[in-house]
């Protein structure tokens, strides 16, 4: 069935795509490409608005003064220059006044401490930098495009209290967007709205954790039953590898649901889980292209399997941790010491990337975090003898072969190793 006017698009931007005033023009003319089309617009902060937030949210806890007047003001500066170079006279006026009062809430976050948990308060501080972003933005596409109009997705996607991490609550976020969205984009066309935050049935702000802006464009388009969802980046596509580790990296032109899960599961920096399954669900594609060359393909991902062993794909994690536990009484590693070993790794919030165990000895490897490291040996050492190798690697092959195996470990030490019928992967030393 051919797609008509009154489907869906949803379009996400990240911060990189709208880090200037000329990346925000950028933004407009894409949307100028899709004339006459209905977009729900995902966007995130500006460039990197969120790390600087985080730094003022610090400054803001701990009560410096100097500290967070200095990078408030960087901050607002960034702001103004963006929209001094792209509204004039009047217009500019109104946006300043509407950037004005952001910062003004940021001043008595500041002067107004509260007694409400650290990541309650770090949620509603860290969500300044998508309001800016959306209010701005929007105010551009309006008044090139002449059509769009503002939404608060906070009144959209609704989630539980796990603040920093929240949970959807899909049925009430469904009912939602499906209520405003539909009208909103028959009298508008554009809906500009904010990725990463939401609230709970209090109405207080949540975020949806890592990548949580591409997760709000999967809602929406779930919510909505969108055509399609494109992620604009500053890459052509989905790459077989990291460019800072390869330099001949390959775009992926077409892979499936199953297997962008499956590199995501294992550390690719592509699309969280979470955004894909909400689109797998309702079988509605995926688009990752270009900002700076919209007219390329970009990589697509749907339901079809049958390209995704074309091209082999590399996954590297730096700076890991190999841990080798042995029971002190020297017993077996049966089925009651493992379940006392998870157990123990979930009381030191320890994220395990790859485990193996033999009859007397267990090993998991993580990142390296210093506190998680201390909290995993203080849980395990009691009743185990704990090692642990520090500054090692691990490489995920995806469709592998002997040669490409050979190729990520030449001149490296392998310290433990694991194959699947699709996936190799290596811990080196």
């Amino acid at each position: 069935m051919e797609p008509t006017n009154d489907s869906i698009l949803v379009f996400k931007f990240g911060g990189a795509s709208v880090k200037s005033a000329n990346a925000i023009n950028n933004v407009v003319d894409i949307l100028k490409r899709y004339d006459n089309r209905k977009i729900i617009v995902v966007v995130s902060a500006m460039g990197k608005t969120t790390n600087n937030l985080e730094s003022l949210f610090d400054a803001a806890i701990n009560q410096n003064q100097e500290l967070f007047t200095s990078i408030k003001e960087t901050l607002y500066d960034f702001h103004i220059e963006i929209i001094n170079k792209l509204f004039s006279n009047g217009k500019y006026e109104t946006i300043k006044h509407k950037i004005d009062q952001v910062f003004d809430d940021i001043n008595t976050f500041y002067r107004k401490p509260s007694n409400k948990p650290r990541s309650q308060r770090y949620d509603s501080f860290i969500s300044f930098g998508e309001h800016l972003s959306s209010t701005i933005l929007q105010f551009k596409i309006k008044q090139d495009l002449n059509k769009s109009t503002w939404s608060d997705a906070r009144k959209l996607i609704k989630t539980d209290d796990q603040f920093q991490r929240a949970n959807v609550d899909w049925y009430a976020s469904i009912t939602l967007i499906q209520e405003y969205c539909q009208a909103e984009l028959d009298a508008n066309r554009i809906i500009v709205t904010q990725g990463f935050i939401s609230s709970n049935a209090l109405g207080e702000t949540t975020t949806l954790g890592r990548e949580g802006s591409d997760y709000s464009a999967g809602i929406f388009a779930h919510a909505l039953d969108a055509e399609s969802v494109t992620i604009w980046k500053d890459v052509p596509g989905m790459l077989n590898a990291d460019p800072k580790f390869f330099k001949d990296t390959q775009k992926l032109d077409r892979i499936s649901f199953r297997e962008a899960i499956e590199l995501s599961y294992y550390g690719a920096s592509v699309i969280h889980p979470k955004t894909l399954k909400p689109l797998q669900n309702k079988k509605i594609p995926l688009y990752v292209k270009s900002f700076m060359n919209p007219n390329e393909e970009g990589t697509k991902i749907d339901v079809d399997t049958s390209n995704d062993h074309m091209v082999p794909s590399f996954i590297f994690k730096k700076n890991q941790v190999l841990f080798s536990i042995t029971p002190k009484d020297f017993s077996f590693l049966i089925e009651a010491n493992l379940s006392d070993i998870f157990l123990k790794l979930s009381m030191a919030k320890a994220e395990i990337n790859i485990m193996q165990n033999s009859a007397l000895s267990f090993s998991f490897l993580v990142d390296h975090d210093p506190n998680k490291i201390k909290s995993i040996i203080e849980q395990l050492s009691p009743s185990y003898e704990v090692k642990y190798n520090t500054d090692l690697e691990l490489v995920t092959v995806r469709h592998y072969d002997q040669k490409t195996n050979d190729f990520v470990c030449k001149g490296k030490k392998i310290l433990l190793q694991q194959r699947t019928r699709r996936t190799a992967r290596f811990v080196l030393g």
